[in-house]
Parts: C-alpha cells; structure tokens; sequence
C-alpha cells in the first residue's frame, strides 16, 4: 500500500482528498501546515507527496527542499493560478509535478498514479548517525559532540550527495556535475579542497579519515 502524504491549509480539501484516495487503497497521511508535514515526513517516509504552496507557516517550497534533502518521493504542488513563480520555484526545488487549482479529482488521481509508476523505491532514512557524528538531511544540520558543525552551501551539498549514496562510489564527474555544474566536471582539485575541508570538520582524524573514502582516480565514497 502507498502511503501518500497530503499537505494543505484546507480542511475541506483535505477531507476530500483523505477520502477519494483512501478509497482507492491509498494509505493517507493529512498535514495542515508545513511544519507538521516534514515532521510526518520523517516519522512515516511517504511514497508521494501531495503539497499545497500557500501554506499558513512556511513556504510551500521549503518544504519541496526539506523533504527532497533525503527523500526522492514524487512531490505534487498544489498551487493557485496566480502563483506561477512559486510554481516554477518548487520545480526547481525538486517538485515532480503540479496541479493548479480548482482541480478535477479525476485529474488529480491520474497524476499521483502516474508519479507512483515512474518512482523507484524512495524510502531513506533522514537522519544518519555516525559514533563522530550526526548528519540531519531533512533539516540540513550536522552536529558533532552536542555541538552544531557550521558547513558552508557547497561542503553541505557535497556532504548531501555522498550521504545520499551511502556505501556507494560516486564518481568525481557525479559530484562535479551535482555541486558545481556542468561545466566544472573536470576541476578534480575543487573536490580535493573541500573534501579537505569537511574531513577537518567531521573526521576524528583527518589525515587517517574514516567516513569519507578516496577511491583513487575514481571518485569518493561515504561509509557510515
């Protein structure tokens, strides 16, 4: 059974959605604002995500980013025809697809079938315990001793794609390509630099390092 996590300011909208997917088997999990959706988020990891962008506490698209820090479920954003740019803001975030209100159940049903046939299996754990430290995807925090790590944007989204991939190789040109862009796959020394960096802040220690592996010539790999 799917369990779909809907997140919406109205609570006719949610009963009405609690019940048209309930009826077709779903397993519904109802959010009246943004911070209780991440939280069910992290207790229950939803298959899909149904997300309304006008919610009363916080941007709709901060939680697209909160949930899409370590979870690549389906996310569909509800949003208001005069809302474009949120729009395009949480696509960009991460949001698979959108439906613009009013919307037809119909439609809306056929969308959250389509995104549950493309999903491949998303379930992660949020949080990732080490004995050094402690790495928070959903809420973009490492701490290490009871004390917060400060990272800056790109040790973060390096730190983010290898605890993603967890065990795994990821290559130099992946990381590259996912951090810098493009056009940068072949500046190796920026990974050197601030792998560097993130070893000196997490590692136990650094120059013998235990969580962030070099693969020689190849790529890198988090060991948790």
């Amino acid at each position: 059974m799917s369990r779909i996590l809907v997140v919406d300011d109205d609570r006719q909208l949610l009963r009405a959605l609690r019940i048209n997917l309930s009826a077709r088997g779903y397993e519904v999990v109802l959010a009246p604002d943004g911070a209780t959706a991440l939280n069910a988020a992290t207790r229950q990891p939803p298959d899909l995500v149904v997300l309304d962008l006008g919610l009363p506490d916080m941007d709709g698209v901060a939680v697209v980013e909160g949930i899409r820090g370590w979870s690549s479920a389906p996310v569909i954003v509800l949003s208001a025809r005069h809302l474009e740019q949120s729009k395009v803001r949480a696509l960009d975030a991460g949001a698979d697809d959108y439906v613009t209100k009013p919307f037809g159940m119909d439609e809306l049903l056929a969308r959250v079938r389509a995104a549950l046939r493309r999903a491949a299996p998303t379930v992660h754990e949020p949080v990732v315990e080490t004995e050094a430290f402690t790495i928070d995807l959903s809420a973009r925090r490492v701490t290490r001793d009871g004390a917060d790590v400060r990272l800056t944007p790109t040790e973060w989204h390096l730190l983010e794609v290898l605890v993603r991939n967890a065990g795994k190789l990821v290559s130099q040109r992946q990381l590259l390509q996912e951090v810098w862009g493009p056009k940068y796959e072949t500046e190796t020394n920026y990974l050197r630099v601030y792998v560097a960096q993130l070893r000196a802040k997490l590692e136990p220690d650094p120059a013998r390092p235990r969580y962030l592996l070099t693969e020689p010539g190849m790529g890198y790999r988090f060991t948790p």
